[in-house]
Parts: C-alpha cells; sequence; structure tokens
C-alpha cells in the first residue's frame, strides 16, 4: 500500500547544507518497495554532485521506520513463469546497490530512527554513516522467523556491530532495544521522542560546519581503509593524508590553528 497519489513515496526537503530525505509509506509501515527504494537512490544520485548538500538526514513518517522488503509485492511476482526468480534477484540487487549507494555518497548519512526498524530496514539503519534513534525504538533482522533468512541485511550488519551480537540477532530473529543498540554500535545514541529530530539536525549542522573536501575525502577513506589488511590500510591513509595535506582546506585549518583564530573554509 503505498502513499496516496498526491503524496509522494519519499518527502524531500533541503535546508542551510541539510538535505532531508522521508520515508513516506506509513500505512504499509515503509517497506522498502521497489518503487521507493529507486525514489531514494534517484534522491541520492541526484544530491551526490549537488555543492549544496553537505549532509543528509533518512528519516521516515509514521510509527515503523522500516518493516524492510515489500512482502506483498514480492509475493506477487510468484505467479510469474519462473516463480519469481528473476524479479527477486532484480530486488535484493536493487536494494543492495541502495545501501551501497548510502555507502559510496559523497556526504554523511545520518539515520533518523523514530520507531521500529526490522530485516532491510534495520539494513539501511545499519548502512548510514550515523544513527541517532528515540529510546523506545527496536532494530531486528526476523527473516528467520519467515523462511528467509536476512541474508542481504546480514552485510551491513556484520560490519556494524560485533559477530557474535550479528548471529544472535540473525538466528533468532530477537529484536534488540535502542539501548542494546547502542552498546553493540549498531546506532550512535538514543534520545526522547521529542528531542529525536532536533537531535539528529544538530549532528547534521555539527557535520555540516565542517571542511567539505575534508568530510567527502574521510568518509571515502574510511570504508576503503576498512577493508584491507592492516598494512595495506595504513599505506592507503598515508597517501589519503599527504594528498588532503596538500587541499587548501589543511592549509587554512592549520593556519587558523597557528594563529588562534577561527578557520575561514572555502566555500
Amino acid at each position: 500500500m503505498d502513499a496516496p497519489a498526491s503524496e509522494p513515496l519519499l518527502l524531500i526537503a533541503q535546508q542551510r547544507g541539510i538535505l532531508r530525505l522521508t520515508l513516506n509509506r506509513p500505512k504499509a509501515r515503509n517497506a522498502l518497495s521497489s518503487a521507493l527504494m529507486q525514489a531514494l537512490q534517484d534522491a541520492l544520485q541526484k544530491s551526490a554532485s549537488d555543492p549544496g548538500v553537505r549532509v543528509i538526514v533518512l528519516a521516515a513518517n509514521g510509527p515503523v521506520f522500516s518493516a524492510g522488503h515489500d512482502l506483498r509485492e514480492m509475493s506477487q511476482a510468484r505467479a510469474d513463469g519462473d516463480k519469481g526468480k528473476q524479479s527477486f534477484a532484480a530486488l535484493f540487487t536493487q536494494c543492495s546497490d541502495l545501501m551501497m549507494a548510502i555507502v559510496r555518497h559523497p556526504r554523511p548519512v545520518i539515520a533518523e530512527v523514530q520507531g521500529l526498524a526490522t530485516a532491510a530496514g534495520c539494513q539501511l539503519v545499519a548502512s548510514c554513516d550515523l544513527a541517532v534513534a528515540v529510546d523506545t525504538a527496536k532494530f531486528a533482522t526476523p527473516g528467520v522467523d519467515i523462511g528467509l533468512f536476512c541474508s542481504t541485511p546480514m552485510v551491513a550488519l556484520s560490519r556494524n556491530v560485533p559477530r557474535k551480537q550479528a548471529m544472535h540477532m540473525l538466528l533468532t530473529g530477537d529484536a534488540v532495544t535502542a539501548e542494546e543498540a547502542v552498546n553493540i554500535g549498531l546506532i550512535n545514541r538514543t534520545v526522547p521522542a521529542a528531542d529525536l529530530t532536533k537531535e539528529a539536525t544538530a549532528l547534521a549542522e555539527k557535520i555540516a560546519a565542517k571542511p567539505s573536501t575534508t568530510i567527502k575525502t574521510g568518509k571515502h577513506a574510511f570504508y576503503v581503509q576498512h577493508e584491507m589488511k592492516l598494512e595495506d590500510a595504513y599505506r592507503y591513509a598515508a597517501q589519503v593524508m599527504t594528498e588532503n595535506m596538500l587541499h587548501v582546506e589543511a592549509n587554512e585549518g592549520i593556519c587558523a590553528f597557528l594563529e588562534k583564530r577561527p578557520p575561514n573554509w572555502p566555500k
């Protein structure tokens, strides 16, 4: 069930360098339909080349952040001649591409989680660079309960939380509380519901005030080195810092520090 034709699946707003993308399928628990994922990917692609975007906040309307894939949409594909195989493969590839688009986006992406995030919805949170959630939020990868192991959510989950905690979530389907999610590193912090948007926006504004090329360089380098062996990671990081040191932002920042004045970052 999608939003009425007059209401887009994804709400887009931009102010003071912060792009706010809001999932808008509340009656469908913000399930990640193919259309919603496409809308998200289009917005991410467009914003990647927009110099006015410095940080992205990913939020959702309704009581559920996202219940994951749209099972009704998926089930309809079983009527196809191949029992849905091509459709399923395309959908999971689309979802994987969306998650990689978040990781590879040149700007930091903050999840603002106002409620339950399960399966691919939990994957969406884990794929974001940072996450702030209400203290009543819960997170789960419960695919095992319906005979569909959360294999693609597992990729993002296992790269954010320790192995045994990830396996517990995947094998049992049990939900973890917001407090537990902080403790295992799935999200950064919890706040009362009334403060969620204010806290997520404050975090976004803090990052948006930093030098933009430095942030872009650092985010990219973080994910690249994370997949490397230790020696290779240090070699790569040294190269990145060398190039970073030659950039005008580093020159201005270091001069400002030595001269005990606020930096005047280039626009």
